[in-house]
């Protein structure tokens, strides 16, 4: 296939465009700047999206960037780089004559409510009722293609939590503490904690860019994240054993919330249970489905 990847020189966009040409595929990437084998956002908008049999678009500003201070600016940068470039590619396909036969986006876990007892699937119906979920709510409804559109094009929303990898993400600052024997439960540690390798991520992607023979009236939702159901509590002592060091330093609740923000800290201090119930289904095999497994691969431990 050719498939155009909207930031795809990311962390999962990297991940991804290595798995994709590993299976043949050529791949396009749509970025701020040009350069070999991309395209910028203005020419998509200007010209049209090349030809193509698959689209995706993880372009986004990160959520996490310590360099960021949570203001209005920040959380309108958030919005406007998520919604304005899933709009400009949903558009292109709709306006191609030939248009790809998959559209996949890559939203996140954070349209769920978080509890300690909700079991979430992709049916699981869902109300904005925070920053971060009437985010996700304009990002998936920005992507949205026409009836017309939706009739030639497979739409897929993908639905990812913690992405876990040895080259960013959130393990990239995760790790230097852990290291130094640092590391420990982040507010209670009693919340879920919704993880993906982001092997499997890039998996799932590329699962869902592959034709099918029948389209369906809404988008299909696949829930990103590993079938295991972990606490942030499990996560650290798991890290903290493969790893061979302690985990015995705490951050407290308040202190996120101070440095980063009552609206961004709940990411870390609470959580939903998420189940890939139709991911599973649709017959994705994980290759990191439990923690051990996966942060053995990140951390090269045996």
């Amino acid at each position: 296939m050719r498939v155009v990847i909207g930031g795809g020189t990311g962390f999962v966009g990297r991940e991804l465009i290595r798995l994709l040409k590993s299976k043949g595929h050529e791949i396009t990437i749509i970025s701020r700047q040009p350069g070999p084998g991309k395209i910028t956002w203005a020419e998509v908008q200007s010209r049209g999206l090349p030809p193509c049999e698959g689209a995706v678009n993880l372009a986004g500003e990160n959520i996490m960037n310590p360099l960021r201070w949570w203001n209005e600016s920040y959380k309108q940068d958030l919005i406007y780089s998520r919604t304005n470039t899933t709009r400009i590619l949903a558009e292109a396909i709709a306006a191609s004559p030939t248009p790809p036969h998959s559209w996949v986006l890559v939203t996140g876990v954070a349209c769920y409510k978080p509890s300690l007892q909700t079991h979430y699937t992709e049916e699981s119906e869902w109300t904005p009722f925070d920053f971060l979920s009437h985010l996700v709510k304009d990002w998936e409804a920005a992507g949205q293609l026409p009836e017309n559109s939706a009739r030639k094009t497979r739409q897929v929303i993908i639905r990812p939590g913690a992405v876990l990898g040895r080259d960013g993400g959130a393990m990239k600052q995760m790790l230097i503490p852990f290291w130094l024997g640092l590391g420990g439960t982040l507010g209670s540690g009693r919340q879920p904690f919704p993880w993906i390798h982001v092997s499997d991520l890039a998996g799932i992607i590329a699962h869902a860019l592959q034709p099918t023979e029948k389209l369906p009236n809404e988008p299909d939702v696949f829930n990103g994240v590993a079938p295991a159901l972990n606490t942030n509590f499990e996560f650290t002592k798991e890290l903290g054993m493969v790893l061979k060091r302690p985990t015995i330093f705490p951050v407290p609740g308040f202190l996120l919330d101070v440095f980063l923000g009552l609206e961004r800290s709940v990411i870390l201090t609470q959580g939903q249970k998420v189940v890939p119930k139709r991911t599973l289904e649709s017959g994705f095999e994980f290759q990191y489905p439990d923690l051990s497994s996966a942060l053995k691969e990140i951390t090269g431990s045996k």
